[in-house]
């Protein structure tokens, strides 16, 4: 079963959770902040726009230290890749086309409901918050329920 959930293994997926929920809560408990990645976007957005929403003290507040988180995950994945050697970098046949129009979907979503699904699913479930457990039920139906037509429609398996 673990062979058919995770073709590749299972491995660098507990060890990125673990290094994940590692990092998050050493950015709570060391500085009280809680770490999610839509605030990321709006909050550089705030340097460069001048509508009031991207002018909130809570945005302006906050994007040097999430910048900087942004750049961490960055050097992150650099540093996996370094590790795990030539050849190892992922890649995709989705056409970029459809990779922009999910990424439009999902920053309109994150928009909607408050908060992106790693900052629902990690931060906001570890908080015990009510909302963010709601919108994780609703990240993971849609999402099985697409994953689902997509196969039914088309055949393919994603």
């Amino acid at each position: 079963m673990l062979q058919l959930l995770f073709p590749s293994g299972w491995a660098p997926f507990l060890i990125g959770g673990l290094l994940i929920g590692v990092g998050v809560s050493l950015m709570f408990i060391c500085f009280g902040r809680v770490v999610g990645m839509s605030s990321f976007f709006s909050s550089t957005l705030s340097w460069a726009s001048g509508l009031p929403y991207f002018q909130q003290p809570s945005l302006r507040g906050t994007r040097v230290w999430r910048l900087w988180c942004a750049l961490g995950l960055v050097l992150g994945v650099l540093a996996w890749q370094l590790w795990q050697g030539p050849g190892s970098a992922l890649s995709t046949d989705v056409s970029a086309e459809r990779l922009l129009i999910g990424g439009l979907f999902v920053g309109f979503g994150a928009r909607m409901s408050n908060g992106c699904t790693s900052g629902h699913g990690i931060c906001g479930l570890s908080s015990l918050s009510g909302p963010s457990a709601l919108a994780v039920l609703i990240f993971m139906g849609v999402a099985m329920i697409t994953a689902n037509a997509m196969v039914w429609f088309t055949g393919v398996r994603p």
